[in-house]
């Protein structure tokens, strides 16, 4: 009986071990076998590890290789929670991180007593657990090292104070990160655009050219023991990061500057609500600066409250042009051949169907083309551009300057501007066109434009990124090759073209780009004051006189262009704001400072300059030079060496030989003063009509016709009068008045159109001027640059 007890029992037990073994190794087949994969899987997610390798994105340089945009390294704040409970480092961390940081305590508050929400799949927290990593943003998100250094002077406070080790972590870490830095702060930002914390691309170049700028990262994966060691004879793979191709820009960084800090003062002073600045290489259109206000750092981009300050409106902009348009008006009429320079017009209003046209004075009376240009009269252009050359074909010029169409500028938002003028259009838009009216343009289509006259005819693609580097290869892509869009005029007709433009600001008593004169440097422009639109009044005028757009493009040296220039202010806080007033100095400013940092000598003349002296209106030195000898040369002969010498001229008579010049040749005369060539024995010859001239130039004309002079009052000649002396010799009595009195009329105040330079639309036609009896000589100005500048008169709105 005990027997078949013990028999059974130990049945029982061998059996229980049998089975617990049969269920041990089909456990263990379940496991090796069946998931194996899944298991093994599973142990080399526990001994496997890897690494990022980041690659660096592409940085930006200016033209001489000057970084403008590269990566840096950054920092990242986290808070532990879970060391903060154990360290009871709570108060601490606060208090230090709000007073770094700028963060709310409360906020904090939050943060360092953070807790998991719900269990981790993995099992390795649970709900209620205090989290191990929480990332303090927006403000600690990659913060700069000096940040970085600053809190980890507070963290070693701490651990002094509670006595602990020089490496015991208090709840702070810094998780390491890359972040685009912007080392000029300011400069060309708008151009740049940034990369936000994120990584991601915003505006500018650094969104437009993404795909090249950004790098592939790299990664490397190896294997490591329990305490996260990497095993010596572990496995290992690493994929090399690929850094992004760097961007070389066109812009040079000190043309750059110059831009900006004169925009900067402009904008502080006149309070626009914008100002934009391109500078350019008319020759191959690389873009050299291109500046807009207001403007932002890219590396506090978050700082910025109005997105459109992000946004680059030389590209993004468009407005009406005015004046400055009416350099393509004049390019077609003198293309077509008929612009006569000496032609005379009746200037003042034109009537175009029911309305009329104005110019900014009403008193300039019969003038020829080339004064009309001077003047930037509108009744002009109406007539160059509408009657003679014709709505249809100058709108094909319009076309072909590249106005309606994008200029395919490396840069994101281009506009293509507007432009829907046909010969089918109501007659008033068809003639506003001609001033620069009733169109919008961008600034990158207007120095395209002007740059095509500088250049001999050909508008160019401009260009705003000069190469691309390649980090793996070392290969360098150009990227600014000269590409001629088309051939909008002829070399010929640019040169003609540049020498009237060259006249608006040499001319210093009518000339409305003056105030752009520099000596030494020949500069051709133009002018623009532009009326914006606003609630259309009880005459159906939609223009508002008190909002305006004014600007001035031009480009120097006119005859070696090496620079060209467009300055605009949008709605510029001046009752007076003018192209010519506010646009010109500016541009004056870069140009000057621009063609000295290029290296371009300035020319006076051939011959030499004698002493200085100081103007005592405007403080600025005159130049004295000698006055070349033209006696008995061809007038033509004559013109043509003025005219390479940069000497202003006016030619007085119908002759075509000079018999006198004033001043007489080898005599000294300041810079900007007018050489005037006598082709008439000056004997028989009729005084000429000074009304309009400054006291200076009437003495010059009648010195040179030995006739003497008496004046009453100041300023310019009002009225003149022929008398005799007792011997029979000629006087003449000039009544001066202010330029006001002389040149706008007092008299007509309330219908000028002061603010825009003439190019407004009204509905009244005005009445004409009377023409003098005096006998007009024939004048002929030519292509001329002063040495210097005369004393600057108002004799002419600078519009």
């Amino acid at each position: 009986m005990l027997t078949k007890r013990v028999r059974m029992r130990t049945l029982l037990i061998g059996g229980g071990i049998t089975l617990f073994f049969l269920v041990l190794v089909g456990r263990i087949f379940f496991l090796q076998i069946v998931q194996g994969d899944f298991w093994h899987d599973e142990a080399v997610k526990q001994w496997s590890a890897s690494k990022i390798l980041r690659s660096e994105r592409g940085a930006i340089t200016d033209r001489n290789g000057k970084e403008l945009a590269v990566d840096s390294p950054a920092y990242s704040v986290v808070v532990e929670p879970n060391i903060i409970g154990k360290r009871g480092t709570a108060d601490d961390v606060v208090r230090i991180l709000h007073n770094k940081l700028g963060v709310s305590e409360d906020k904090l508050r939050e943060m360092v007593s953070r807790t998991y929400e719900k269990d981790s799949e993995s099992g390795t927290y649970k709900k209620g657990d205090p989290s191990v990593w929480v990332e303090v943003r927006p403000q600690g998100w990659k913060i700069d090292g000096d940040l970085k250094a600053e809190i980890e002077t507070e963290i070693a406070a701490v651990r002094k104070e509670k006595e602990l080790s020089e490496t015991t972590d208090i709840g702070i870490v810094f998780d390491d990160q890359i972040k685009r830095f912007y080392p000029q702060h300011t400069l060309a930002a708008n151009v740049l655009g940034f990369v936000d914390n994120d990584g991601n691309p915003k505006y500018g170049i650094e969104s437009y050219f993404e795909d090249q700028l950004k790098g592939e990262d790299g990664r490397i994966a190896y294997q490591r023991d329990a305490k996260g060691v990497e095993l010596p004879e572990g496995s290992s793979e690493v994929v090399a990061p690929k850094d992004g191709t760097s961007i070389q820009l066109t812009i040079d960084s000190t043309i750059q500057y110059y831009a900006e800090q004169a925009a900067k003062k402009a904008f502080e002073q006149y309070k626009p609500k914008s100002a934009s600045i391109i500078v350019a290489d008319p020759n191959t259109m690389d873009i050299l600066a291109m500046v807009n206000m207001p403007t932002f750092d890219p590396n506090e981009y978050s700082g910025v409250k109005a997105l459109e300050d992000f946004n680059n409106l030389s590209v993004t902009g468009q407005y009406e042009p005015g004046s400055t348009f009416k350099i393509v008006t004049l390019s077609a009429a003198v293309q077509e051949g008929k612009f006569n320079p000496n032609a005379e017009y009746q200037s003042g209003a034109i009537q175009i169907g029911r309305q009329t046209v104005h110019d900014v004075s009403r008193n300039w009376g019969t003038i020829s083309y080339l004064k009309g240009v001077k003047h930037s009269s509108n009744v002009a252009f109406v007539k160059l551009g509408m009657e003679m050359v014709g709505t249809s074909k100058l709108t094909e010029y319009i076309k072909n300057f590249g106005f309606g169409e994008p200029t395919g500028i490396e840069l994101p938002g281009e506009l293509k501007g507007t432009m829907n003028v046909t010969e089918k259009s109501p007659l008033i838009d068809q003639a506003a066109i001609t001033f620069g009216h009733n169109v919008a343009v961008t600034p990158i289509q207007q120095i395209a434009a002007i740059s095509a006259v500088a250049n001999g005819g050909k508008l160019l693609k401009p260009h705003i990124v000069k190469s691309e580097s390649n980090p793996q290869t070392g290969e360098v892509i150009k990227r600014n090759e000269v590409e001629k869009v088309r051939d909008v005029i002829t070399p010929e007709t640019a040169k003609a073209v540049s020498g009237y433009l060259e006249q608006v600001v040499s001319d210093q008593d009518i000339g409305t780009g003056r105030n752009a004169y520099i000596p030494g440097y020949r500069v051709a422009g133009k002018t623009g004051t532009a009326e914006k639109t606003g609630t259309v009044d009880a005459s159906g005028n939609a223009y508002d006189k008190t909002r305006s757009a004014v600007s001035f493009i031009g480009y120097a040296p006119a005859d070696d262009p090496k620079v060209a220039i467009f300055v605009m202010l949008d709605e510029p806080e001046d009752p007076n704001a003018s192209g010519g007033r506010i646009a010109a100095p500016i541009a004056k400013e870069i140009l000057s400072q621009t063609l000295e940092y290029m290296g371009v000598a300035k020319q006076f003349s051939d011959t030499e300059i004698q002493s200085q002296s100081e103007n005592a209106e405007t403080g600025e030195t005159l130049l004295k030079v000698t006055a070349p000898n033209l006696l008995e040369m061809k007038l033509e002969d004559a013109k043509s060496k003025l005219l390479d010498e940069g000497v202003a001229y006016e030619q007085v008579g119908a002759g075509a030989t000079v018999l006198e010049q004033y001043p007489s040749a080898g005599s000294a005369m300041y810079a900007g003063q007018k050489i005037y060539l006598l082709t008439e024995d000056k004997d028989e010859m009729s005084v000429p009509d000074l009304t309009g001239l400054s006291l200076r130039d009437a003495v010059d004309i009648l010195t040179l016709l030995n006739v003497s002079i008496s004046t009453k009052g100041s300023g310019f000649v009002s009225e003149q009068r022929l008398t005799q002396n007792a011997e029979g010799n000629r006087i003449v009595v000039l009544t001066l008045k202010s330029a006001k009195t002389t040149i706008t009329g007092t008299e007509d105040t309330e219908s000028e159109d002061v603010s825009v330079g003439g190019e407004a639309v009204a509905d009244e036609p005005v009445e004409e001027s009377a023409e003098t009896e005096i006998s007009d000589p024939v004048i002929d100005g030519g292509t001329v640059v002063p040495a210097d500048p005369a004393p600057e008169s108002d004799a002419a709105p600078l519009n």
